[in-house]
């Protein structure tokens, strides 16, 4: 047997549980920005300048 104490109790929780029904448990995460590189588009074009640039002079510097 209930008493008219738990029986409001139950059907308080009961009311907050049909609010929640059809939603979902945890809030949606939202998507995060993609992760920028840590080194400038600067440095990496120089670094493969300076990778490749020494290549290609040195097939120049074969062939003329």
């Amino acid at each position: 047997a209930q008493t008219p104490q738990q029986r409001q109790a139950n059907m308080r929780f009961a009311k907050a549980q049909e609010k929640k029904m059809g939603k979902p448990d945890q809030p949606i995460v939202k998507k995060r920005e993609p992760q920028r590189s840590p080194i400038s588009k600067l440095w990496i074009i120089l670094l493969a300048f300076v990778l490749c640039g020494g290549l290609l002079f040195e097939l120049v510097r074969m062939f003329f």
